[in-house]
């Protein structure tokens, strides 16, 4: 497919073009900043005239394109004010998704974020493991973007039944050269904020890839963590140091992610293969 990527530059984006374009398919980045040359193209994605006429096509680099995969925004709450944050993250992913729909581009694949699980847990989760069965519990503006931006891809399938929006709920995105600092054993409340969770980068892009290639018409949302936590103590003792009284839904494992990706696993073919214990 030829693929448009937004947010190409960041760091999840710069390893899902890798992959991608090692798995044959042909992409387009599309940031504010980056490096000039072939398969990249300027763009802010808050202006609807850039966004629609990039996707269309730009001189040389592409004549249209087959599948868009969202990855532009301000990528956690704190960066910049909270205004600041609405702003450009709300009016990017409308005109990014309106864009698509106004050119019949039927595939897209998005970042939306853990964060709608409720972190950082200071209202404990109603159960642990975490799932995709819960209404949202979005507990800062960034997080209240991302639940709105999974609403408005609801109403867009609705009227556009046609259309596959896939959100992935990405976890806390790690690199290789981030695993020095792991584990966070010392004090089992530091990494408490998303149940210990993490992604390595390289598995957020095979989530990208199978999303893809088998999400089906319609919206869904699904987890997108690493299968294991950032700890080496056990999530029974996690569990009952820092949530104690929230209920357990079967064996937690050892060190199983407290993040399920069941669902991912099951619909998507989602299979994470890295792991921060590889690195030690």
């Amino acid at each position: 497919m030829r693929i448009a990527l937004t947010g190409s530059s960041g760091k999840l984006g710069t390893v899902v073009a890798r992959e991608l374009r090692a798995a044959g398919h042909d992409v387009i980045g599309l940031d504010i900043v980056g490096q000039r040359g072939p398969g990249f193209v300027q763009v802010d994605l808050s202006d609807y005239g850039q966004v629609i006429d990039a996707l269309a096509g730009v001189n040389d680099q592409h004549d249209g394109v087959d599948a868009l995969v969202h990855l532009g925004a301000i990528p956690a709450p704190g960066l910049r004010s909270d205004v600041a944050t609405f702003h450009n993250n709300m009016l990017s992913t409308f005109n990014v998704f309106w864009a698509a729909v106004r050119l019949g581009i039927h595939k897209i694949v998005y970042a939306s974020s853990e964060t709608v699980l409720g972190l950082p847990f200071d209202v404990p989760p109603p159960y642990i493991p975490v799932d995709e069965e819960y209404a949202a519990r979005p507990e800062s503006v960034y997080s209240l973007v991302k639940h709105l931006e999974e609403q408005l891809a609801i109403e867009l399938v609705r009227w556009h039944p046609e259309i596959s929006i896939t959100a992935l709920r990405f976890s806390n995105v790690m690199a290789p050269e981030d695993y020095a600092e792991f584990p966070f054993d010392e004090d089992a409340t530091t990494r408490k904020w998303n149940l210990w969770g993490y992604i390595d980068a390289r598995d957020g892009a095979q989530a990208v890839q199978r999303a893809l290639e088998n999400a089906r018409a319609g919206f869904d949302r699904f987890i997108i963590a690493a299968a294991d936590t950032v700890m080496t103590r056990s999530n029974d003792e996690l569990v009952a140091e820092v949530f104690p009284g929230v209920p357990t839904t079967g064996d937690l494992g050892t060190n199983d992610t407290l993040l399920s990706i069941d669902k991912a696993r099951r619909l998507l073919g989602y299979d994470p293969q890295h792991s921060w214990r590889d690195h030690r």
